[in-house]
């Protein structure tokens, strides 16, 4: 792709999600919706066209992608051992957000793998995104976004960051979960290596055994989304863990937004501060210029929506 824009096809008319995957099928790149943000689709088995994803994101080349499938039979064109455990998780929570490291078969280009001897594999749960999988084969498909930069939800978010430099984007709204699916290797023992909206509790019940989570010190990439910064606006992020602190930086930068999951109109315009419009809201200051933005999110509040803290956390990383 050069100075020529991305061409927008439309996911509820079949025959443009049917030229979609014609150009998957020919090594081109194509955004894609799913529940979570929006996939930027190669062939899982093109080398070439993943090297293609990389640099169309400016994404370093050992952060592994997730490979999409549109059924739980197709785990096993990705890897030859697929074991009770996995399976267990893939019939409770496949389609939906939940992605599962496994041993990656041979045939799998280690451009998907990080250069690992695992890929990651999850069935997504939209309708387009099915319906695209299923004519196109298991694509690998990381965030449509320059890397490092909030996620994607809606088509406006993925050319914002890459016309011109992927060759489609099907559109299919707003995604409806509005971050990334869970992370979950199984092996030595079961661990979640990125939060999402599919709990360690959750999983516990499914396997009936304990379910670490990783913790932040743990660098070793194994899994999307562990090692380098992340979910980045361009604006300033100010954590606060109580309302004083809230109430301190909001006098000390009274052009700041606001973000809190308390609706509450104490200190001015607040937005809400849930999964589902965080991305959307971090891109929107970005397009109004806001330089800071100050989100109160109690302790209370980070133990019970891990997902979203890890991905601040993220955003506020050095790396």
């Amino acid at each position: 792709m050069s100075d020529q824009h991305t061409l927008r096809l439309f996911g509820n008319t079949m025959q443009d999600i049917e030229l979609a995957a014609m150009l998957l099928k020919q090594g081109k790149l194509v955004a894609f919706p799913t529940e979570t943000v929006y996939g930027l689709g190669a062939s899982a088995f093109n080398p070439e066209a993943l090297r293609k994803v990389f640099e169309a994101k400016g994404r370093p080349a050992d952060n592994p992608l997730i490979a999409h499938i549109s059924s739980i039979d197709e785990l096993e064109l990705l890897s030859d051992n697929v074991s009770d455990d996995a399976r267990k998780l893939a019939e409770a929570f496949f389609p939906g957000p939940l992605t599962i490291v496994l041993p990656a078969k041979s045939t799998v280009p280690k451009e998907a793998t990080g250069g690992l001897d695992t890929i990651a594999v999850r069935m997504p749960n939209h309708p387009i995104a099915l319906s695209l999988l299923s004519m196109s084969g298991p694509l690998c498909a990381p965030s449509a976004n320059v890397s490092g930069r909030p996620s994607p939800t809606n088509v406006y978010h993925v050319l914002e960051d890459l016309d011109g430099k992927i060759d489609a984007v099907l559109d299919g709204g707003q995604c409806t979960v509005g971050i990334e699916s869970t992370v979950v290797r199984l092996t030595p023992t079961p661990m979640i290596l990125r939060p999402g909206m599919i709990s360690a509790e959750e999983i516990e019940k499914v396997l009936g055994k304990p379910v670490g989570i990783v913790q932040k010190h743990e660098h070793a990439i194994q899994s999307p989304g562990m090692k380098y910064r992340h979910y980045s606006p361009k604006a300033q992020l100010h954590l606060c863990g109580t309302h004083e602190e809230f109430e301190l930086f909001s006098r000390r930068l009274p052009h700041a937004m606001k973000m809190s999951g308390h609706v509450t109109t104490q200190f001015g315009d607040i937005f809400p501060l849930k999964e589902s419009t965080y991305y959307d809201i971090l891109r929107s200051a970005d397009i109004k210029g806001i330089k800071d933005i100050i989100i109160l999110f109690t302790e209370e509040e980070r133990k019970q929506k891990t997902a979203l803290f890890n991905r601040i956390e993220k955003a506020l990383s050095k790396e």
